[in-house]
């Protein structure tokens, strides 16, 4: 697998425990197989950054895939909820988080890999509006397919990171690939905003919906 880690640094190696705790997954070496999504998070306004590239050999790897048909939105958004630090906005979010740990919550702890979204700002605040019943269900995931996001993939274990391999780096300029990074999360929430005005659709699911029900993973209404 070839992988790419935009930063503000060159990453010749990467070092098993060195990552943020409060990020998406926890703990982690956070890449994409995407150039162009690793240049955009390489850049910050006004500063330059590096696109950092490897190889990493996933045989003997576990890797716990998100996105598969296995897994809901409510498994990612548990994980999330779980590692991001942010003030809940209401009581009832404070309630949906609880439940979604208890119920929904993937053991991914022993997983050598994690594939998922990345939350950028603009998602994260799409998330906080589903767990503050300000959107359904299908519009959160709806949400998350906008401004073309990609995916992460997170190197999580001590044998994963003894697999991956620094294979070569590039300058990436703030000037051309900080404004393409600004106009993707500014489409997202353009889009957004529009998905937001559409009226509610009959046996729309809303987090009080899977509260009052106990909705538990399998249950045919979040496939």
């Amino acid at each position: 697998m070839v992988l790419y880690h935009g930063s503000q640094e060159i990453v010749r190696k990467p070092i098993y425990g060195g990552g943020k705790p409060h990020n998406d997954y926890g703990s982690g070496f956070y890449c994409t197989e995407s150039p162009d999504m690793g240049r955009e998070w390489a850049v910050r306004k006004d500063q330059d950054g590096f696109l950092n590239k490897y190889k990493l050999d996933t045989s003997g790897l576990s890797v716990l895939d998100l996105l598969s048909d296995e897994y809901t939105i409510l498994h990612w958004l548990t994980i999330l909820v779980e590692n991001r630090t942010f003030e809940m906005p209401s009581v009832l979010a404070d309630e949906a988080k609880e439940y979604l740990i208890a119920y929904f919550r993937p053991d991914y702890d022993d997983y050598d890999i994690i594939v998922g979204y990345r939350a950028d700002d603009s998602y994260f605040s799409f998330a906080r509006d589903f767990l503050n019943g300000a959107i359904s269900y299908r519009q959160l995931g709806s949400a998350m397919h906008l401004g073309k996001l990609g995916t992460q993939i997170v190197i999580k274990s001590e044998k994963s990171f003894e697999k991956i391999t620094f294979s070569g780096y590039e300058s990436v300029s703030s000037d051309e690939w900080y404004p393409l990074r600004e106009k993707r999360d500014n489409d997202a929430r353009e889009q957004y905003f529009d998905l937001e005005r559409n009226r509610r659709q009959p046996g729309d699911i809303y987090i009080t919906t899977i509260l009052d029900d106990q909705m538990k993973p399998g249950d045919e209404r979040l496939k």
